[in-house]
């Protein structure tokens, strides 16, 4: 099983499109597909049309014992409109988990310990992290196997792309293994001079982290959000779908290459 998280410490950058997106292509050739959504605004699973402030049981039940049992996890797991993707859905009680967990220990690594559980159950799992620095994050962060960092071309989010290096420089201080981790820009619009430039600056900064794979602006990813499915689902031919699926080639390809390489 393969974990990848998506995050950014901006918001608005493509987090939950790029987990939708990925999801789908995954699924659509054969593998088992989890996403987990540990983002407060619940954006993730509100796609899947389920309640963030509604739902009864969520991602917030983790950090709420300090044991997860398999079955307490596999209860949480709920059905989408894609046979092949099932979610672990967020609700809004996840707001409040930064002022709870001030002075209890061990809260980074609920979600790492519980997804052992279904290590024989899924192919793939893909969390989708708030955009924020904090217990969330640091769970995301420490689950995953690789990060994957949507950028927004433009001038503000690059600012914020340095906050987010600089967090997983932190971060791999602390780990064993170096977290590997690949930029993804989106939103991009080729007529305009703000996002041509701020392509090539973060290809200037960051080449060997930046996917060949740039993500367009696409209306066909709010159509597909409208209707609660992955944009695959609705669109196979669209821009943004044909940028996705480049996107998941170079990620299995870098895969297989770590797989020859250990």
């Amino acid at each position: 099983m393969q974990v990848w998280a998506v995050a950014n410490q901006k918001g608005g950058v493509g987090k939950t499109t790029t987990v939708v997106s990925l999801a789908g292509l995954l699924a659509e050739v054969g593998y088992r597909v989890l996403i987990v959504d540990l983002d407060p605004h619940g954006s993730l699973t509100s796609y899947f049309r389920f309640d963030p402030d509604e739902i009864e049981h969520s991602v917030y039940d983790l950090f709420e014992q300090s044991e997860v049992t398999a079955s307490k996890f596999r209860s949480l797991i709920l059905e989408t409109s894609h046979e092949s993707i099932s979610l672990v859905p967020a609700s809004t009680a996840l707001a409040t988990l930064e002022r709870k967990a001030v002075g209890k220990e061990g809260l980074g690594l609920q979600v790492a310990k519980s997804l052992r559980f279904v290590r024989e159950d899924y192919d793939y799992v893909l969390i989708d992290s708030p955009p924020v620095l904090g217990v969330l994050m640091v769970n995301a962060l420490a689950a995953c196997d690789h990060l994957l960092v949507p950028v927004q071309t433009e001038f503000l989010a690059l600012k914020g792309l340095e906050r987010m290096v600089r967090t997983i420089e932190m971060v791999n201080r602390a780990r064993k293994n170096k977290l590997t981790y690949t930029i993804i820009p989106t939103f991009y619009d080729r007529r305009t001079q703000a996002s041509v430039s701020s392509l090539r600056e973060l290809h200037k900064l960051y080449a060997d982290q930046v996917s060949n794979a740039v993500i367009p602006v696409d209306t066909k990813f709010r159509n597909a959000s409208i209707k609660g499915l992955v944009p695959s689902s609705l669109d196979a031919g669209s821009r943004g779908v044909h940028a996705y699926a480049r996107l998941l080639r170079g990620l299995l390809e870098r895969r297989k290459q770590v797989q020859v390489d250990g």
